[in-house]
């Protein structure tokens, strides 16, 4: 085997591999505006293959199935990205966890989950208009307030070790898993034209007032 050949499979091997991840992102950028614009029960695999400009095959063997596309489309669109960590782990979040004032964390979780807010509240209303019909969205909703919960419960119980926490680690759980369930931000910055400084603003001063021991 000669080495050039070796480094030209090498080559072949990575750019193939980049090939897929670009069909697997157009896949999931496609799903995402049409279940957001159509509804998830109106779109078809092939809908998105023909947005993707794929084959509805491709669709299926990357992702098996429009139930499990979606899925992979939430995770990317919470994320921000295709990375795989969990959201609590992740570097920007990481920084909000290492702060030790209570009311600048609460602050600059305010800041994080009202950009999060941006990403996910198209989809949650899309999945929420479909929920009634179909049972996979349904499904979807029930994990994402799940994992949801499981993140805040961390953040509550990290909240209340720094002995700032001016209620229960549970109800300062409960409050920051209502207050991002995605339908607050869209009723006040989509539907009521707030400005996402002026909601960031609102939701982090109701958070210090209610939640940081004065």
């Amino acid at each position: 085997m000669d080495s050039a050949g070796s480094v030209k499979r090498r080559y072949d091997a990575t750019r193939r591999q980049q090939q897929a991840r670009e069909t697997r992102q157009a896949i999931v950028r496609a799903a995402h505006d049409l279940f957001v614009e159509r509804g998830y029960g109106r779109t078809t695999i092939a809908d998105i293959a023909a947005a993707a400009g794929v084959s509805s095959e491709t669709v299926h063997v990357s992702f098996g199935g429009k139930a499990k596309l979606l899925h992979r489309v939430w995770d990317i669109t919470v994320g921000g990205d295709d990375t795989d960590v969990l959201l609590h782990e992740r570097p920007e979040v990481l920084r909000i966890r290492a702060e030790s004032d209570l009311a600048r964390r609460l602050r600059m979780q305010a800041e994080f989950s009202t950009a999060t807010m941006q990403r996910i509240a198209p989809l949650l209303v899309a999945l929420r208009g479909a929920a009634a019909s179909e049972a996979a969205a349904a499904d979807m909703l029930a994990e994402i307030d799940r994992q949801r919960l499981a993140g805040l419960s961390v953040m509550a119980a990290e909240a209340a070790g720094t002995g700032q926490l001016a209620v229960s680690e549970q109800e300062c759980r409960d409050l920051l898993w209502a207050f991002t369930d995605g339908g607050l931000y869209h009723r006040l910055v989509v539907e009521r034209g707030w400005t996402t400084e002026r909601y960031v603003e609102w939701v982090a001063a109701a958070w210090i007032a209610t939640l940081v021991r004065h």
